[in-house]
């Protein structure tokens, strides 16, 4: 789509506003919003913002940056009033002089996917973020969420709100471009999933922001609260957001990843893959696990992988071959299990790429398959045995990891990396510093 065509659709869906979309370094989706006049304009010149307000971004002193509209990107949002339509487009952030900027997260990820470009690969990815759905207004303080159903895993009842609700978020997903495969509830109370076609890493990270939005504003409409937080409820499962990986050849259309010869059906090259993103699993924590409250998911008992490794089919491990059906050479892919739905996911597949970068370059070899074996079940003798290490417990542990690793550091860049790391060290010294409601029933009276 060129912009005359985006000139023409915009009239034809009545569209009143439009809204700049774009994220800060943490994931968080900024929004500039134009009446609908304004955007010939900005097509031409682009639209201007100050940096310095946006979490990651640049010094007071070299506040002006320019946003300029990925066209492709644009959606009508289907919640909006009819009276005042809105559509969204995504944007790439560039600075005064033209040039693409150093900070922006979804520059990282177009800069790395270039990369492969040149070799003729395309990295296709299909997330699976879950969320929560948690009444409105039955919280106590408004911290302690109450979830709105009492669903499990595939559950189904046509009086179940949850029903409804999912339902209209698959139907507003649908209207907004992403192919929706399935939802279903999760084994979590009031915890869901919406599955939806995997993309090349650009419009799959593009889309699960999309996701993430738009399942907050129909939850809303219903008087409900949605969150991506990985473990909002003590004593139950978190949310993650699974990512099934695969390199395709951009002009045969080939899985890359596909060898009819190997008892796994996995090519050299995907084994080398593996290797990498295993190799630099403890940094990659850092950012596909990105925030304190991570590591109270990455923990035994609830499916969450802990120990690195990986296998066929095995869901104890922190990567897995899902099963192969014969005829879909396509469908061969590696599911990566540890990240979570609260990660910027331009940055998670910017460094889950650069890691299996290096594996490939580096040639790596993968490790023994950790099949039928159930890791939890392993004591740490036993685990030491089998060379299976585990992931950080905490997201300092990760944070350190990441700062030694010059791989992800590298791919995302000086000025990237540092405005990350600034950021989460600084939440992590503010949630050291907290006095929490464990601590005050654990020691008030007893220290």
């Amino acid at each position: 789509m060129d912009s005359k065509e985006l000139l023409k659709r915009v009239k034809e869906d009545n569209v009143k506003f439009l809204s700049l979309q774009f994220t800060d370094v943490l994931g968080a989706v900024k929004s500039v919003d134009m009446p609908i006049r304004h955007l010939e304009d900005v097509l031409k010149d682009g639209a201007w913002f100050d940096g310095s307000s946006v979490e990651g971004f640049a010094r007071i002193q070299e506040s002006d940056m320019r946003l300029k509209v990925d066209i492709d990107t644009y959606v009508v949002l289907p919640w909006s009033s009819p009276d005042s339509r809105r559509a969204r487009v995504f944007c790439d952030i560039y600075t005064p002089g033209g040039e693409p900027f150093e900070g922006d997260p979804r520059g990282a990820l177009k800069r790395i996917l270039k990369k492969i470009d040149e070799r003729g690969w395309k990295f296709n990815i299909g997330p699976e973020p879950e969320f929560f759905l948690f009444k409105g207004d039955a919280t106590t303080n408004g911290i302690h969420p109450v979830p709105h159903d009492l669903g499990g895993y595939f559950d189904f009842s046509s009086f179940d709100e949850a029903v409804v609700v999912r339902t209209a978020l698959m139907e507003a997903l649908d209207q907004m471009g992403l192919d929706v495969e399935v939802g279903h509830h999760e084994v979590a109370l009031g915890q869901h999933e919406i599955d939806f076609r995997f993309a090349d890493a650009l419009k799959a990270a593009d889309n699960v922001l999309t996701l993430k939005y738009t399942v907050k504003a129909i939850a809303a409409q219903h008087g409900l609260v949605a969150s991506f937080m990985p473990k909002p409820v003590y004593g139950i499962n978190g949310s993650g957001m699974h990512c099934h990986q695969s390199l395709f050849d951009t002009k045969t259309g080939n899985n890359l990843f596909f060898d009819a010869k190997d008892e796994a059906h996995l090519s050299p090259l995907a084994y080398s893959f593996i290797a990498g993103q295993l190799e630099h699993a403890r940094a990659l924590a850092g950012v596909v696990a990105p925030t304190v409250n991570s590591y109270k998911r990455l923990v035994p008992g609830y499916e969450a992988p802990v120990y690195i490794g990986w296998a066929q089919q095995n869901r104890s491990a922190l990567i897995r071959i899902p099963r192969y059906t014969e005829g879909r050479d396509k469908a061969v892919r590696a599911e990566l299990r540890f990240p979570d739905p609260s990660s910027n996911p331009y940055l998670a597949f910017t460094v889950m790429l650069a890691a299996a970068l290096d594996g490939i370059d580096k040639n790596m070899k993968a490790s023994k398959p950790l099949n039928n074996i159930n890791l939890y079940h392993l004591n740490k003798e036993e685990r030491t045995k089998l060379g299976v290490t585990e992931l950080p417990g905490s997201l300092a542990e990760s944070l350190h990891e990441l700062e030694k690793n010059d791989v992800l550091k590298s791919a995302l860049g000086d000025y990237l990396f540092e405005a990350y790391m600034r950021a989460k060290w600084e939440e992590w010294d503010e949630f050291r510093l907290r006095v929490t409601d464990f601590e005050i029933q654990r020691y008030l009276e007893t220290a």
